[in-house]
């Protein structure tokens, strides 16, 4: 018997300051923020949202939803 919950779509929320607001490369990656794993996107939306505006006066700031599901089954 498996312990896998079908549908279950993994999404992970992380964030940092980023070298500039027109990259990916993250300032320091010993200071990143990681959000939280959440088992819908729209539980990992909510927190990317929240995440966002409260930074949202630091223009080099910026938060990801990563689809960890989308890792795991490439397929």
């Amino acid at each position: 018997m498996s312990d896998v919950i079908p549908g279950q779509l993994l999404h992970l929320v992380f964030g940092g300051e980023l070298t500039s607001p027109e990259s990916v490369d993250f300032k320091d990656l010993s200071r990143l923020d990681i959000v939280g794993i959440y088992p819908s996107y729209k539980q990992a939306y909510d927190a990317w949202k929240s995440k966002a505006q409260a930074s949202v006066d630091n223009a080099a700031m910026r938060y990801f939803v990563v689809h960890i599901h989308k890792l795991m089954t490439p397929e």
